[in-house]
């Protein structure tokens, strides 16, 4: 498994399964412009797909780096996001979500 792989287990393993009650929402990453997940949050629950995923209604780019930073909590992804480390495709007030779905 690479790095971003288990970085991006690792997110899921924080996941807040009560901040997402009623929630249907698809989140995206590429990591390194190479690597695509997906991350599917449904009532309750998290589904992790490697891919890229047409349905996703935010997209998160930035490099692995920065991943492990704020998986570990080192980064701050706003911080990462003011500082040009991290940009958003889609709906960005979506991202601001992450932090309430998976706290640190």
């Amino acid at each position: 498994m690479t790095d971003v792989a288990k970085a991006v287990e690792a997110m899921k393993a924080k996941f807040n399964p009560s901040a997402a009650e009623g929630l249907d929402l698809v989140f995206g990453f590429r990591i390194d412009d190479t690597k695509n997940f997906s991350l599917i949050v449904k009532d309750k629950t998290c589904e992790l797909q490697e891919g890229e995923n047409p349905d996703a209604q935010v997209t998160l780019v930035m490099d692995s780096e920065t991943l492990e930073g704020i998986v570990s909590g080192e980064t701050d992804g706003m911080q990462a996001f003011m500082g040009g480390k991290l940009r958003t495709e889609g709906d960005m007030m979506l991202a601001m979500k992450l932090s309430e779905l998976f706290p640190s």
